[in-house]
């Protein structure tokens, strides 16, 4: 079989080897809505190569955090043409993302703290790191 002809006819395997995910990933999106089910030819369906972009897509949205909800929202205004809506569902996908690093930061400061003071704690006092989580 032609490599033109295989990527004009992917069955769910080959589907996911080209896109580098599970068999079963794929299965997940299409009950998700973010992929189509293709119609069954035979014993097989046959998905067009263009969903291995799609998949591309999902998987690089995911990696900035976006939930499948506002993937599936994204691939909605995939067109472009509601450039608005667009921009609101990566502008709330960042304002949870600077929510999420100022909580982190001040994380890092109480147990930059707590570190600190279990270093500076001579032995016969309890452990602040200890003290603290037990409270």
């Amino acid at each position: 079989m032609s490599e033109l002809a295989t990527m004009q006819d992917l069955t769910i395997g080959r589907l996911a080897r080209a896109a580098g995910v599970g068999v079963e990933t794929i299965r997940y999106y299409q009950q998700r809505g973010l992929l189509p089910v293709p119609e069954s030819r035979g014993a097989f369906r046959h998905y067009p190569p263009q969903v291995v972009q799609r998949i591309g897509f999902i998987k690089r949205a995911q990696e900035l955090g976006f939930s499948l909800g506002e993937i599936a929202e994204l691939l909605r205004l995939e067109d472009g043409s509601e450039r608005g809506s667009i921009r609101r569902v990566a502008a709330d996908r960042l304002a949870q993302i600077e929510t999420k690093l100022a909580d982190l930061r001040r994380m890092q400061r109480a147990l930059r703290h707590l570190v600190d003071a279990c270093e500076h704690t001579g032995l016969e006092q309890p452990c602040p790191i200890i003290a603290t989580l037990a409270r």
